[in-house]
C-alpha cells in the first residue's frame, strides 16, 4: 500500500478527522470550566483523563454514524496514529508539573503539546487542515505563555473554541472528498 492510499483510507475511515477535535473542545470546555470555577489543580485532572477518552469517544461518535470506526488490522497507518496518540499524555506531564510550579502556565503549555501532535496528522491524513490547526493553538498557547499573560486564564475557552470550529471544515473536507470522488473515478488516466 502507498502514503496516498493510506491517507484515504484514514480519511474515509475516521470522517476527515473532525471527531477527535469535536471531542477534544469538549474536555477542553470542561477543563475551562473546571479551571474558573473549580480548582487548576482540577483541571489538570480534567485535561489529562479527559484527553485518554478523546480517541475511545471519537470512535463512538464514528459508531454512532454508521460505517467504518477503526483502521483494519495491519494497517500501515496504524503505527503513525497511536505514535502521536501517545505525545499528548506524555507532553501533559510536563504542563502538569508547571502548573504545579505555576498555575497559570498550565492551560498554555498544554496548548502547545496538543497542538504540535497535530502536526502528524499532516501526514496521517495527507491534509493541511491539521497544519492549520496545529499552528493556530500553538500560538495561542505561546502567545499567552511568553508575551499576553493575561491571556493565561481564557486560552484554554481559546483552544476549545479553536478546536470545535476546526471540526467543521475537517468534516466538510471529508463530504467534499465524497461528492468528488465519483468524478475523480470516471476520470482515470489513460482513457
Amino acid at each position: 500500500m502507498d502514503v496516498t492510499q493510506a491517507q484515504a483510507d484514514v480519511r474515509r475511515i475516521y470522517r476527515g478527522g473532525f471527531a477527535g477535535p469535536l471531542v477534544a473542545a469538549v474536555i477542553w470546555f470542561a477543563a475551562s470550566i473546571v479551571y474558573q470555577w473549580g480548582s487548576p489543580g482540577a483541571a489538570m485532572a480534567v485535561l489529562f483523563l479527559g484527553g485518554m477518552l478523546i480517541f475511545p469517544l471519537s470512535t463512538l461518535v464514528l459508531k454512532i454514524m454508521g460505517g467504518p470506526a477503526s483502521l483494519p488490522k495491519g494497517h500501515p497507518s496504524i503505527g503513525l496514529a497511536m505514535q502521536s496518540a501517545f505525545t499528548v499524555p506524555l507532553g501533559l506531564l510536563v504542563a502538569i508539573a508547571l502548573g504545579t510550579f505555576e498555575p497559570a502556565l498550565f492551560l498554555p503549555a498544554s496548548l502547545i503539546i496538543v497542538g504540535a501532535h497535530y502536526l502528524t496528522f499532516i501526514s496521517l491524513y495527507g491534509m493541511w487542515l491539521f497544519g492549520a490547526l496545529a499552528g493556530v493553538l500553538v500560538v495561542v498557547g505561546a502567545v499567552s505563555l511568553f508575551w499576553l499573560p493575561d491571556l493565561r486564564g481564557i486560552s484554554g475557552w481559546v483552544g476549545a473554541a479553536v478546536l470545535l470550529v476546526s471540526a467543521v471544515p475537517l468534516y466538510l473536507t471529508y463530504r467534499a472528498s465524497l461528492a468528488s470522488a465519483p468524478a475523480a473515478a470516471a476520470v482515470r488516466p489513460g482513457t
